[in-house]
């Protein structure tokens, strides 16, 4: 490959300044495209690449201004402009996108103050010569056998963009962009580059249920009916109180006794706290509750000390059919006034501060979106499947994609949106012990706004964040679990999960404080790229990123198999 050619002569450089560089073109019939070996050049056109030579150095930019010196405006005319010995000479402002080894053109880097020298020869750059470099961003030293992934093409020429798999999603990646712009079938996209691609599996949470059909190598899972449950057993304390926001100076102590005590039962094979439990009739123990009024403590006191790693374990392991009963039951003194080695009677003052808490947990048991979701009553669904182990079997499986449909799921209660967190949770703590190491995952999360940056308040306005995909996004990376985010809202998405992504596809946006969060986020996407986005037509993206040298406005290629994301249609009467 040669990057310098004569026959690609376009100017040369006349003025040199931090932020661009300044091109002298000696014809105005240079600004004019051409044909070369078969090959269409853009020469001085705005929006096209260049090279620039310099000693050891070659600079690959991009034309984005074009004007005529004053004194050569008045004389303008179009057989002036356009005949062969004409005496306009156009300039243009080139912006400084990376630069190349002389020696090694194949090799790219960031510019970093290095810049040509007035005087140096300016040439069109060609459309394998552009291919090349983006084929190289974000690959390694030594790196042999990096996924490249047919994306789509320059929208500036017909450069291919072959990009490194890795660049895309080895920092995390974040799919955005208003209604209509083509956001879905990015998403549609990289999920097929990624199967086609790599061995690598992807989840993906599909809030619509429009990807039902995107990849023959889809295994689906339908959410909300009851057929597949998220066990609220592996559900963390945190999440219950999502589920039940107990205010946290009179209700979350008693809450705390009444699991701690309900998971002692579950761990009680022996009945060695019989002493605490009921009898029917018969004289037999009924294992349910835990009731301590007037009981002795040091039983349970050591029974608690004996298993308390299992007790304080941070999952919820215990019949939550006992929940109420059990909070009703911890309402007690903590000593009985005339033995201090016995629990204390009733203590009617908890019993009325906990009404609400009682009666959220019997709104959660008899709630049947709550049911279908986490299982609370098992015994009416009986033969409900377990997420937890229907993600398993996926890994483990020959398919390359899992959807996890929401479209069934209620919009009430908050429910999706602590399903979601709760499915995030899991995901994280599987990687936290090494399970995607070996095999990194990428979790796709679509309608993102609808789940991020959410929180659930308690009755007393104190608010706790639904935060594991920002605790993905800022530590999963070295466990082997990616994110991939897609949002018509920016701006709704936490600004600390925004910085974490690595790489952003930004379709076309509008509004002003979505453009404000990209550029805040992404540092590579200066205000010039930015003034673009407004006017990307369908299908069209800005790619910045860390491992993206320079800034690409590409028309992504329609998947094979489109997302059904049409909108509904007036029709004629």
């Amino acid at each position: 490959m040669k990057p310098f050619d004569h026959n690609k002569f376009v100017g040369y450089i006349c003025e040199v300044t931090p932020q661009y560089v300044r091109m002298q073109i000696p014809s105005a019939r240079l600004l004019h495209s051409f044909y070369f070996n078969g090959e269409i050049y853009f020469g001085g056109s705005v929006g096209s690449f260049v090279v620039i030579e310099g000693q050891e150095y070659g600079f690959l930019g991009r034309i984005f201004e074009q004007s005529l010196p004053q004194g050569e405006r008045a004389e303008i005319t179009d057989k002036n402009i356009n005949e062969k010995d004409t005496m306009f000479h156009p300039i243009a402002k080139i912006e400084l996108l990376a630069l190349f080894d002389v020696y090694k053109p194949e090799v790219i880097n960031k510019t970093v103050s290095r810049y040509p020298s007035v005087g140096a020869k300016v040439y069109s750059c060609s459309d394998e010569q552009m291919g090349m470099y983006i084929s190289k961003f974000g690959i390694k030293k030594g790196e042999l056998d990096a996924p490249l992934a047919p994306l789509g093409k320059l929208t500036s020429n017909d450069s291919l963009c072959n990009i490194s798999l890795n660049s895309l999603f080895g920092r995390h990646c974040a799919v955005l962009g208003t209604t209509g712009g083509g956001k879905s079938w990015t998403i549609a996209k990289l999920l097929e580059l990624l199967s086609l691609q790599t061995s690598n599996k992807c989840i993906l949470i599909d809030a619509t249920g429009e990807y039902h059909n995107v990849s023959e190598s889809m295994e689906s899972i339908e959410l909300g009916t009851g057929i597949y449950i998220f066990d609220y057993k592996n559900l963390s304390i945190d999440e219950l109180y999502y589920l039940l926001h107990p205010s946290s100076k009179t209700q979350v102590p008693k809450l705390m006794e009444a699991i701690r005590s309900l998971k002692m039962v579950a761990i009680d094979d022996n009945s060695e706290l019989s002493l605490y439990y009921k009898t029917d009739n018969n004289g037999s123990l009924i294992k349910g509750n835990i009731v301590k009024s007037g009981r002795e403590k040091r039983a349970f006191e050591v029974f608690y000390y004996k298993h308390i790693v299992e007790i304080e374990d941070k999952f919820c392991k215990f019949d939550f059919n006992m929940l109420a009963s059990q909070i009703t039951n911890e309402c007690i003194w903590d000593t009985d006034r005339n033995n201090s080695t016995l629990y204390g009677g009733r203590n009617d003052t908890d019993v009325s501060n906990c009404i609400s808490l009682i009666s959220r947990v019997n709104n959660v048991m008899s709630t049947s979106e709550y049911n279908k979701i986490f299982g609370f009553r098992r015994q009416s669904i009986q033969d409900a499947k377990d997420l937890k182990d229907g993600i398993n079997e996926f890994l483990e499986s020959d398919k390359s994609i899992l959807r996890l449909d929401f479209s069934k799921v209620s919009f009430d209660y908050q429910v999706r949106e602590i399903l979601v967190n709760a499915i995030g949770s899991y995901l994280l703590n599987e990687a936290r012990e090494g399970k995607y190491k070996d095999n990194p995952i990428v979790v796709f999360v679509d309608e993102a706004h609808q789940f991020l940056n959410k929180s659930i308040a308690d009755e007393y306005f104190s608010a706790k964040p639904l935060d594991s995909f920002e605790q993905i996004s800022k530590e999963a990376r070295k466990y082997g679990l990616f994110l991939c985010i897609a949002t018509q809202m920016p701006r709704d998405i936490p600004l600390g999960t925004l910085s974490q992504m690595g790489t952003f596809l930004v379709h076309r946006l509008i509004n002003e404080q979505d453009k404000k969060a990209v550029e805040s986020a992404a540092s590579a996407a200066n205000r010039n790229i930015l003034s673009f986005l407004p006017i990307l037509g369908e299908g069209e993206a800005l790619i910045v990123g860390v491992d993206f040298p320079m800034p690409l406005i590409v028309k992504i290629n329609a998947p094979m198999k489109k997302p059904d994301s049409r909108t509904p249609k007036f029709s004629k009467r």
